[in-house]
């Protein structure tokens, strides 16, 4: 907001803005009409109006008076302030009910302020040529004394443009324009505030500052666009906020945080905290620099998804969380460790119910403060690019909760939801759905998604249940929901929604992704937005996790009925970019760790996860694990704990998290494990039809000639000698990964290092390779040379 001074600037030298005299002296060209039953005065008029009561001549009414000390009164600038009143004389009005006594201070002299009214309606008179500067000065009940600028002494600190900005969907404006913003106007500073609230009444900016008295700074209203603003001087980073609103009928809202706040109190307390967009320190300009050098669909990308109020904690201090700046020392350097490329956030955009793990946020602007503040939370992702890592971010644009100080019934009415509950509320989580088809809700959470990106640096956004806002009939019988214009479920404002941010956050961040947690078979996904596609990069393959995890909890006897759940997924692997996911949804709500659902004894229940992790890390599709589940957490996830780290003492957890950090390495240096994710001829099938023995193998190709990787899995605890399995090229294939290694925790069969091919014809192959298959395990070979 250092720019405030040159719009103001600007202004003096003749261009339209609203009827408010600025500080320099000249009248500003009125904004927009002013509606007939306005109250009166110089300032900007009020969404609804009140009976006439303010004379034309400039002169105070006691109807004005009572109005704003009832804080009833759309057009605070009307009556507050300095107004002329006769030639070369001025009334200064003020709302003081703190003060005992009250001086206007002015070109040298010192002015006894009358008080007009009981609750502390101040006025002053004083001879002025033109608009006068001034400040006042208070003597508090206390007997404490101070001198302040006056907030209604300065004009708009918005410009039209910016108010209609606020509509483009793509745009960044929202969040230069909406929320508090630190900086100077007319060399004061202070902070400025905006939000849109187009039907209220009053909006007034509330806080510590003026002891949440809504009386004390009512706002400006822009009439077209609908946004009250105010600047306030003197505030300082720090302090707490929140906006009052009087609806449309009169009724008083709960107070309400800001929806662009850049920094919340930490739960349960709700008020926002004033920060300004501060431009954060950064130290990262060798990893923004290549960000966008890179194609994601043909990069390696291994994902550790976290849940930072559970990954530790620290027991003797009374179980708290870890700050950012704990997390930068240990959990990067653990991640590092382990080979993953990107660490996945949940949600950490401000929230108030720890239970929600975030997927309800209030705040979309501010980094949750459990952990600490917006700065330190830049400091983790500095911490996090200088070792390499990117950070991706759970992004819950869907839906939101109906916490009174949240966005629901923002201004006395249906502002961010559908009013009607078909539409605008979710049975089953129990919140507010936005309205995506109003151009303003829209417009903000796209703006949220470049923010994350383009102000906190992140790379990317994993968006939280798509298919819950693509389809309108999304978990309600038939009568619970309203069809589109042609009689489809289809949410035709969702789709366009989604399209338009994924457009949007592409083009203005290259090199950040978009994943769409999306559970159906909405056709085209991951495709461009060009080709009727939604746009995403990438989409999770939930399909693939519910087979495969299905396949592994059977019993090794019984696998041989089930074999398709391993194959059926390579029928439509290629139709999009999928991540597979091995999610914080799998380990909750009584479904168990992923040891847990592992079938056999404590030695088998080891291998079957070590085999499906290889079978994982070898199949076609980018990685996302969920915590713990890298050590074989064996108990279900639960957000008020820290994993239990002492399992690593046992040597075959430990050797569930060497086998993860091998995985990563070998995946992350073998461009035949992921160049061609993407497409059908990166992959071909080896064996696919041995359901009796349990037995699954293909060949995984670089773009170059000769990038070769094998993967043969063996699900039933039976080793196998002399299994043929064709290959496509011929050469010594090294054994990169065997899950049951004695390092992992296994039995130690398997193939000596490596296996050199042989001339011999198997699975339409012209070579093939005799191995020794290991009980419940995977093998990935490399083609050496």
């Amino acid at each position: 907001m250092t720019a405030l001074d040159e719009k103001a600037a600007a202004r003096n030298e003749g261009q339209a803005a609203a009827n408010v005299p600025n500080r320099s002296g000249s009248t500003e060209a009125p904004r927009a009409p002013r509606p007939a039953d306005s109250l009166g005065g110089d300032g900007g008029a009020p969404r609804v109006g009140r009976p006439a009561s303010q004379p034309r001549d400039g002169h105070l009414h006691p109807d004005a008076v009572a109005a704003i000390m009832a804080a009833d009164h759309g057009d605070a600038f009307g009556v507050l302030g300095p107004h002329q009143v006769g030639p070369g004389t001025w009334e200064v009005r003020a709302i003081l009910p703190e003060a005992k006594s009250a001086r206007l201070v002015t070109g040298g002299q010192s002015i006894p302020f009358e008080r007009v009214h009981p609750d502390g309606f101040y006025v002053a008179s004083v001879k002025s040529e033109g608009r006068p500067l001034y400040e006042i000065e208070v003597e508090a009940w206390d007997g404490t004394s101070a001198r302040r600028h006056d907030p209604y002494g300065f004009g708009p600190s918005l410009e039209q443009s910016e108010i209609d900005g606020l509509r483009q969907i793509g745009s960044n404006l929202v969040y230069r324009v909406l929320g508090a913003h630190a900086g100077e106007l007319d060399g004061i500073s202070g902070f400025r505030f905006a939000v849109w609230a187009p039907n209220a009444r009053r909006v007034s900016v509330v806080g510590d500052f003026n002891d949440w008295d809504g009386r004390r700074h009512p706002m400006r209203l822009w009439l077209n666009g609908g946004v009250w603003e105010l600047f306030v001087p003197g505030l300082k980073a720090g302090q707490n906020y929140k906006f009052e609103i009087r609806g449309p009928d009169g009724a008083l809202q709960p107070l309400k945080a800001d929806p662009v706040a850049f920094r919340a109190q930490h739960p349960p307390q709700t008020a926002s905290v004033l920060q300004g967009l501060n431009e954060p320190q950064w130290h990262d300009s060798a990893w923004m620099d290549s960000r966008g050098e890179k194609d994601p669909r043909h990069a390696a990308m291994s994902v550790y998804e976290v849940h930072l109020g559970s990954w530790a904690r620290v027991p003797g201090e009374g179980n708290r969380y870890l700050t950012y700046k704990e997390l930068s020392d240990r959990l990067i350097p653990y991640v590092k460790e382990l080979g993953f490329t990107h660490i996945e956030l949940l949600p950490i955009t401000e929230y108030p119910f720890d239970g929600s793990w975030g997927y309800q946020p209030v705040s979309l602007f501010a980094p949750t403060s459990r952990f600490g503040t917006p700065d330190d939370f830049v400091a983790f992702v500095n911490a996090a690019h200088a070792a390499g890592i990117g950070i991706l971010l759970d992004w819950v644009p869907g839906h939101f909760p109906l916490d009174a100080h949240g966005l629901g019934l923002f201004d006395g009415t249906h502002l961010y939801e559908h009013a009607d509950p078909r539409q605008g509320f979710h049975q089953d989580w129990g919140t507010y759905i936005y309205n995506f088809g109003r151009t303003e809700v829209s417009a903000f959470l796209t703006a949220n998604a470049r923010f994350w990106l383009e102000h906190y640096h992140l790379d990317g956004l994993r968006v939280d249940a798509v298919a819950s806002m693509l389809y309108l009939d999304y978990s309600r019988r038939a009568g619970e929901w309203i069809p589109n214009q042609y009689g489809g479920n289809e949410n035709l404002d969702a789709i366009n929604f989604m399209r338009k941010t994924n457009e949007a956050t592409y083009s203005h961040a290259p090199g950040t992704i978009t994943v769409a947690e999306e559970s159906t078979s909405w056709p085209g996904v991951s495709h461009p937005t060009y080709t009727g596609g939604l746009g995403f990069g990438f989409k999770w393959n939930m399909g693939w996790m519910h087979d495969t995890l299905k396949y592994m909890s059977e019993d090794p006897i019984h696998r041989r009925y089930h074999h398709h759940n391993l194959t059926f997924g390579l029928l439509y692997a290629f139709s999009e970019n999928f991540v597979l996911p091995l999610s914080h949804d799998e380990v909750v709500h009584g479904k168990g760790s992923l040891l847990g659902k592992m079938p056999g004894d404590r030695w088998q229940k080891f291998a079957n996860l070590r085999a499906y992790f290889g079978f994982m890390w070898g199949h076609p599709g980018k990685k996302l694990l969920f915590m713990g589940g890298e050590f074989g957490q064996e108990r279900e996830w639960n957000h008020n704990q820290s994993l239990d780290w002492h399992l690593l003492d046992d040597p075959l957890h430990a050797g569930v998290k060497d086998l993860i950090r091998d995985l990563n390495h070998v995946y992350t240096s073998t461009p035949a494990l992921y160049a061609r994710d993407v497409e059908p001829g990166g992959f071909q099938w080896l064996v696919a039809d041995d359901s009796d023995n349990s037995v699954i193998a293909w060949a995984r190709k670089g773009k170059a000639d000769g990038e070769v990787a094998i993967v043969v899995s063996n699900f039933t605890p039976v080793p196998r000698e002399g299994y043929r399995v064709g290959v496509p090229a011929a050469g010594y294939y090294r054994e990169a990964i065997n899950s049951d290694a004695e390092r992992y925790g296994g039995s130690n069969v398997g193939n000596m290092g490596g296996v050199q091919s042989q001339p011999e014809q198997s699975h339409g192959q012209p070579h093939s390779l005799s191995l020794t298959l290991p009980p419940l395990s995977t093998l990935i070979l490399i083609r050496e040379g």
